[in-house]
């Protein structure tokens, strides 16, 4: 049995494709058949956010007195 993929015959290539092809199908599935049903009565309405005042954060633990 010869382990490397360089020198595999044409049917072992084949098999090789053809695994990786359903599986990725199946994968494909999956994520179709995850998502939500239904999106009727979800409707997103845009929020605004107002800036407040300014903000400094940083890492360190040091005060800082002016």
């Amino acid at each position: 049995m010869n382990h490397s993929i360089y020198s595999a015959d044409r049917s072992t290539h084949l098999k090789i494709v053809v695994v990786a092809l359903v599986a990725g199908i199946a994968l494909a599935g999956l994520g179709i058949s995850a998502r939500s049903g239904s999106d009727e009565g979800l409707t997103q309405t845009a929020r605004v956010i107002k800036a407040g005042k300014p903000v400094v954060v940083t890492s360190s633990d040091v005060s800082l007195v002016r």
